[in-house]
């Protein structure tokens, strides 16, 4: 006998419907899985055989077929266990029930139990796009699921417990989603009321977080640039509500989504190490392809301590700085997922860290220093919008009992300017100034005579590029809309250009 069961893969961030057909003839007994499904897919076949036998059912030892379409996908990981196991007591007769508008996700354990599976958001979303009324879904998953307006979920604790409630016995409860408004404020681990001094680069990192530019911080060793880096997550605006449901989705799919936390509410902050590998960064894997580091930043910030020790890998960030989003091209196909994030990054002026510091000696060789600084390709070093220098703190300022602004002001101003740019952009795909391109660019950040004379002078002083040209522009009027100012005025353009001339002294 023949049973279909629909169920859903996950290529990219997209769901994909999934028809589970389960066919049971006479012959030797044999269990076949086919439709390109990897190592985790064809284990199926034990997990599906012990849960049903301990959940009170008997195995079929007939000839056993199980078809995943459409057969030219590829299917990876444990979300198939559940529907090849109602697809497979349907078809021996042992479950009567109606499947045909629902869809089945889950993980089976030996005992039956249903797990926890990766990407059940974008399986939920594909589902009610395709007219589907109902979703099974393990239990501590359906908070998540919920998250998809418009289609009735049901979470599954065991195997026994759905096929008692498609045969009638016991009915499983729809899951009732609780408001999504109540969930407490974001904690912040530093506050910028601790970071002491350095009042220069605290207003460089306002400019950036209103505008969404991408920083360089040079300074010595303790000048505090790490601690200023966590602080800037403090004072950006909050999630709205289509960016959270977009930064879970990646999280879902990656697998790093916390138990207790089906939507994410407050901006990623990631911080790789130097030694993690180019998959670890722009995503990849093999059948299972998983976003890296730069698309789970997406939203948030991107972090990168000691930049220079990353070396060559640097440049697979050009590409995604530009476009906002990361192409993985393997041998089955394409799949592009998201990376707007703000790069901030932080290094040292040379091997030592003490190149330039008026107190201390550098150690280092000339030859050395221009080496350590070389690290860093000149493409990957013009797609910074700000550059600044952070020096060490002197102990009056360390000492001093007064604390500094506190990140709550600061974020003040920041979503004051953020709500400029909304209305400037309604309407568009753009967000901040940092998505502006060359139209926009011309459209929003006109310059005056005089502004132009000075922009005119830097250009040719310092050989600006056309991507230094136009980032120089988007900054201004970043400072521009934090001042409130409806046109860039010399004095905007005059502190954007001291941010990105830096570079070049």
């Amino acid at each position: 006998m023949l049973a279909k069961v629909y169920s859903s893969a996950v290529i990219g961030l997209e769901g994909v419907l999934v028809e589970v057909e389960v066919d049971i003839a006479q012959g030797l007994p044999n269990f076949t899985i086919v439709g390109l499904g990897d190592t985790a897919v064809q284990e199926s076949r034990e997990r599906v055989r012990a849960a049903v036998r301990n959940c009170g059912a008997s195995f079929p030892m007939k000839r056993i077929t199980v078809n995943l379409a459409p057969a030219d996908l590829r299917k990876a990981g444990p979300a198939y266990d559940l529907p090849i196991a109602i697809g497979l007591l349907l078809a021996s007769e042992q479950v009567r029930g109606d499947v045909h508008d629902a869809v089945l996700i889950g993980e089976l354990g030996l005992d039956g139990a249903v797990r926890h599976t990766d990407g059940v958001l974008p399986m939920v979303a594909v589902a009610r796009e395709q007219g589907i009324r109902r979703v099974f879904v393990p239990q501590e998953d359906a908070a998540e699921a919920a998250l998809v307006s418009g289609i009735s979920i049901i979470p599954v604790q065991r195997l026994d417990d759905l096929t008692a409630h498609l045969s009638g016995v016991k009915a499983l409860p729809e899951y009732l989603s609780r408001p999504i408004d109540t969930a407490p404020p974001p904690v912040y681990p530093v506050d910028f009321s601790v970071v002491r001094g350095q009042e220069h680069v605290k207003r460089a990192l306002e400019i950036a977080a209103a505008g969404g530019h991408h920083v360089l911080m040079t300074g010595s060793p303790g000048s505090g640039k790490t601690l200023m880096a966590r602080a800037l997550i403090s004072i950006l605006p909050p999630l709205t509500m289509s960016e959270a449901i977009e930064v879970t989705k990646i999280y879902s799919v990656a697998g790093q989504l916390p138990k207790d936390t089906p939507l994410i509410r407050q901006r990623p902050f990631c911080a790789p190490h130097h030694t993690t590998s180019l998959a670890g960064l722009v995503g990849g894997g093999g059948v299972r392809v998983k976003p890296g580091m730069i698309s789970l930043a997406h939203r948030g910030i991107l972090f990168l301590d000691e930049l220079p020790e990353f070396g060559g890998k640097l440049d697979v960030l050009r590409q995604p700085l530009e476009d906002r989003v990361v192409t993985l091209s393997r041998a089955v196909g394409s799949i592009t997922y998201p990376a707007s994030f703000m790069l901030i990054a932080a290094q040292n002026p040379c091997v030592c860290g003490w190149y330039g510091d008026p107190e201390r000696q550098c150690t280092c060789t000339a030859a050395a220093v221009a080496r350590y600084q070389r690290r860093v390709s000149g493409p990957v070093l013009d797609r910074f919008d700000m550059f600044v220098y952070a020096p060490r703190v002197p102990f009056d300022k360390l000492n001093t009992l007064r604390p500094g602004e506190e990140s709550a002001i600061i974020r003040e101003r920041v979503i004051a300017a953020r709500q400029i740019q909304e209305r400037r952009f309604r309407g568009t795909h753009l967000l901040t100034n940092s998505d502006m391109g060359p139209a926009e660019i011309h459209q929003h950040c006109r310059l005056n005579s005089q502004s132009q004379l000075i922009m005119q002078n830097a250009m040719r002083q310092h050989d600006l590029s056309a991507r230094g040209y136009h980032r120089i522009l988007k900054l201004a009027r970043t400072i521009a809309d934090l001042a409130g100012s409806a046109h860039i005025t010399a004095q905007h353009l005059g502190e954007a250009l001291q941010y990105r001339l830096r570079q070049a002294e």
